[in-house]
């Protein structure tokens, strides 16, 4: 029976994030947290192998005090039990830092056969931390899977690259990166949500981690974030036919290097 772990971030919810008109600076003030959206399809994915091949299913997440509440949430999706690294560096940590303490965290689990992620997080999308915990753990890395199933000791997955895809296999250890398209994940039920309450949690800081100062400095540093306004030109098509309308449409397009 294999054993999977679905990694997740805890982001703002970016509908809440408001955008200062004069300064450009980004109000967080009233924003709540979620797991990020492409992160449900790593748990969703898990679950959905759990329900196929029996598969055990935990959840692991590095965030800070406040990421507590996404146990619960993440618990309520399937997983038997879930992992928490609980340290305000994660406020400051890049994709480096977060493999990681990740990757860390996982051989003190000591059990993993499938390692889930989202292809990126949504709030930053850097598309780093599955392949470098990949690289930490010495084990392969599928990136880009829209589609997969677990055979035996192996996982056989097809990538979405560009315009053409393919299918691979693997035998375990393995990471797997997903792509939003994998699958919908599902909404927890109120009995999931009651039952997740008592479903087991471990919890550790980095310290208990044993990892160094330098890999837990983070080589990015952030030093403010700015809303983008988008300038649009407004071109308003009045004469002519709605034929002539569209084809003044297709060749300003043409022009703009659009089409």
């Amino acid at each position: 029976m294999a054993t999977i772990i679905a990694c997740y971030k805890w982001v703002l919810d970016e509908q809440d994030i408001k955008i200062n008109p004069g300064s450009l600076d980004l109000d967080t003030s009233r924003a709540k947290s979620k797991i990020s959206d492409y992160d449900r399809n790593a748990i969703e994915e898990a679950v959905l192998q759990e329900e196929k091949t029996g598969a055990e299913v935990a959840s692991l997440t590095f965030g800070n005090s406040k990421a507590k509440q996404s146990l619960k949430d993440a618990l309520s999706r399937g997983p038997a039990k879930a992992y928490w690294v609980n340290d305000e560096l994660a406020d400051k940590a890049d994709a480096l830092v977060t493999a990681n303490v990740l990757a860390a965290a996982l051989k003190k689990i000591g059990q993993y056969d499938v390692i889930l992620c989202g292809e990126g997080a949504s709030d930053t999308y850097a598309q780093q931390v599955g392949p470098r915990i990949a690289t930490l753990l010495g084990i392969p890395a599928i990136t880009f899977v829209s589609e997969m199933k677990i055979e035996s000791d192996k996982v056989i997955a097809t990538r979405k690259i560009g315009d053409c895809t393919e299918e691979v296999s693997v035998s375990f250890p393995v990471v797997v990166t997903l792509l939003p398209e994998i699958n919908k994940p599902r909404i927890p039920s109120l009995k999931q949500v009651l039952g997740a309450a008592k479903k087991p949690t471990t919890e550790w800081s980095i310290a208990d981690l044993g990892l160094t100062t330098e890999e837990v400095t983070a080589k990015n540093k952030v030093k403010s974030i700015k809303g983008f306004v988008m300038s649009r030109k407004n071109v308003i098509y009045k004469e002519g036919t709605p034929t002539d309308k569209v084809a003044s449409l297709v060749a300003s397009l043409t022009k703009e290097g659009v089409l």
